[in-house]
């Protein structure tokens, strides 16, 4: 088991554990909870060894210390032409210490040693090993054909995807697991759901998602000022009991407060007397060592609130023979979405479901002006506000100026000029106080971005909110503020969320994009996850068929008809070749230049945080900045269009 004892833990000399104590037993599910900030990731650093506990101590059984004993996600994007299944096989320790020890055995003509390395092969899985990578792969959203692509070729967000899965394919005893579903969307995430749940090891998981961690985890553990509380159940247990447990605490905080009024006066009313100077003394010394209850609303508590819309058009959009997709230079646009039909009427709440790719994203952003329609029409109400939250921060943050700075300029565009001090107070409101206001966007974490977001989001007044996945970043507490906001919002909301607690709580409609089109989905997110599970079973069997069809042969066939059959088979996978080879030529090109892109993005980040920048230089960085994620974006738009197109010629 793992025990934590009196544990103390300075980062700098910020106390992110202090004296804090909690035991984790075998085979225990655990959800990691806090507020953004709290320490939830330096814990995760110091069960895994990188850090070293200033106090205290950190008991962990020493196999699980071992190659291969524990797993987690590792944070840097890899940079590697290797195959994507070989880089996931990577992540079994065991497998790849078996491989090592037969190299060096083969390598000394070592019989036994050679002997000992196949059985350690095969104990460790070796001949299915490939097919487990693939399967975890496909499950995390994956293609068949992209199973064998280069890890260099995909973007960000699938590269981390590929670090999870390499997590997941090492047979650990404990898993550490921060923030997985982020780069998920819903098909891959309920995947994920069921896989964790089949997982034998001990499980710690840091997640905002409270119907994730339902489903998965049986312990909470609570971060919280320094210490760690740990409740039985999942997150929905964890808060019933901790509202209980807060209740308590409300009201031995008043009682205390009574005692505390009722000493303070007498000690004002008697310290002057000499008569009553000793007892005077003694109840200083008992005020002095009364434990001072901390007040039940803490600094992480978080509401907001978006005003009344001065208008409702009706209906707000209507959307005829829309077509939504990716300008290309010197070319055709690129199509992902089309033939849409539809109106958006006033205070409709519409979620939008659909695998990642399929087109979500894109019409969102047609919708909200960051991209222009393809083909079709959009035609919007009079006096139409929209507010838009891009799952990019960066589409609509400045990363070189500060929140001041954006609220002043948008104050110009959508309100009458307001005061500094409004504006600073409105900042407040979210989280961002002193100094906080004039540092630049780009050093703040991606929580930060997303307040700030939404705090532009609810200075425009808006009466149609279209949100781009608004929670990848907020900690469970600013979700919760967010799904009351939108429940209290009288306007029309359209929401892109891998949420399904927010999703459940905000809409009371579907709109499902799929196959390059829009359509209503009639169930809600429990027929969702099932009509999820029979497109996977129907892919499974279709392939499964395939197979069989390549193997049999038909009795009584004649060889000659079978020659025939194979050489015009052999023609055509001949002329498929041909006509994909510009294409994989294009889609090398691509991956260089992204993955050179990504290095620039990164360097420039890491630079924006330096002490030594002029403000130009600053701009500048910031400018470059931009542009670099523009290109990026437009590359990968051009990439899935180029792996699609090669996928369609393999199939």
């Amino acid at each position: 088991m793992i025990v934590l004892k009196n544990v103390s833990l300075l980062r700098g000399v910020k106390p992110v554990l202090d004296q804090a104590s909690a035991t984790i037993h075998p085979g225990e599910k655990v959800g990691l909870i806090g507020r953004n900030g709290a320490g939830k990731s330096s814990l995760f650093s110091l069960l895994a060894g990188r850090l070293h506990p200033d106090a205290g101590d950190v008991e962990i059984p020493p196999s699980w210390l071992q190659p291969g004993g524990m797993a987690e996600v590792a944070q840097n994007m890899p940079e590697t032409d290797e195959p994507a299944t070989e880089f996931v096989l990577q992540g079994d320790g065991r497998l790849m210490a078996a491989r090592q020890a037969l190299i060096e055995a083969e390598a000394s003509g070592d019989g036994h040693a050679m002997a000992e390395a196949h059985a350690a092969l095969a104990e460790a899985g070796h001949f299915d090993a490939p097919a487990r990578a693939q399967a975890l792969l496909l499950g995390l959203g994956f293609q068949l054909a992209q199973t064998m692509a280069p890890v260099n070729s995909f973007s960000g967000g699938w590269r981390m995807r590929l670090q999870l899965a390499r997590a997941l394919m090492c047979p650990a005893r404990l898993l550490l697991l921060d923030e997985p579903t982020n780069h998920l969307d819903l098909d891959a995430l309920v995947w994920l759901e069921g896989w964790l749940q089949r997982y034998e090891g001990t499980l710690i998981i840091i997640s905002h998602d409270r119907e994730f961690l339902d489903a998965i985890t049986r312990v909470t553990l609570h971060l919280e000022d320094g210490t760690l509380t740990r409740y039985t159940g999942g997150y929905t247990a964890f808060e019933a009991m901790r509202a209980e447990r807060l209740t308590q605490h409300q009201a031995a905080f008043e009682k205390q407060q009574d005692r505390i009024a009722h000493l303070q006066k007498f000690i004002d009313r008697f310290k002057a007397q000499a008569t009553k100077a000793r007892q005077a003394q003694s109840r200083v010394k008992a005020l002095e060592r009364m434990e001072k209850l901390a007040p039940v609303l803490t600094a992480s508590d978080f509401e907001f609130e978006f005003p009344a819309p001065a208008s409702l058009p009706n209906p707000m959009l209507v959307m005829k023979d829309l077509q939504c997709g990716y300008p290309r230079e010197g070319d055709t646009p690129l199509t992902i979405v089309q033939g849409v039909n539809r109106s958006v009427l006033p205070a409709q709440r519409i979620g939008i479901l659909g695998a990642n790719g399929q087109g979500k994203s894109t019409l969102v952003k047609t919708l909200a002006h960051m991209l222009q329609p393809v083909g079709g029409t959009v035609t919007e109400g009079k006096g139409l506000s929209i507010g838009y939250f891009a799952q990019q921060e960066l589409d609509v943050l400045r990363p070189d100026e500060g929140p001041l700075a954006h609220m002043i300029r948008l104050a110009k565009e959508v309100s009458p000029q307001a005061r500094e001090q409004e504006l600073r107070d409105f900042l407040g409101r979210f989280r961002f106080t002193g100094d906080m206001v004039m540092q630049p966007v780009g050093q703040f974490s991606g929580g930060e971005k997303a307040r700030l977001v939404l705090a532009l989001v609810v200075w425009q007044r808006p009466n149609l909110l279209l949100l781009d996945e608004p929670t990848n970043h907020l900690d469970l507490t600013t979700r919760e503020a967010l799904s009351i906001a939108l429940n209290e919002f009288e306007g029309t909301v359209m929401l892109v969320s891998h949420d399904r607690a927010l999703l459940r709580e905000v809409c009371d409609e579907f709109w499902l994009v799929t196959r390059g089109g829009v359509s209503t989905f009639d169930g809600d997110l429990d027929d969702y996850q099932r009509w999820l599970q029979e497109q996977a079973r129907e892919v499974a069997l279709a392939a499964r068929a395939a197979r069989d069809a390549d193997k049999a042969i038909a009795p009584g066939e004649a060889p000659a008809n079978r020659k025939e059959d194979r050489k015009a088979a052999a023609q055509a996978r001949q002329r498929l070749a041909e006509q994909a080879k510009p294409l994989k030529a294009e889609l090398k090109k691509i991956d260089d230049r992204l993955a050179h892109a990504a290095r620039e993005q990164t360097e420039l980040t890491e630079a924006l945080g330096g002490p030594d920048l002029t403000g130009a230089e600053r701009a500048e960085q910031g400018k470059r900045l931009k542009a670099l994620g523009d290109e990026i974006e437009t590359l990968e738009s051009r990439w899935l269009e180029l792996t699609d197109a090669i996928e369609q010629l393999s199939a």
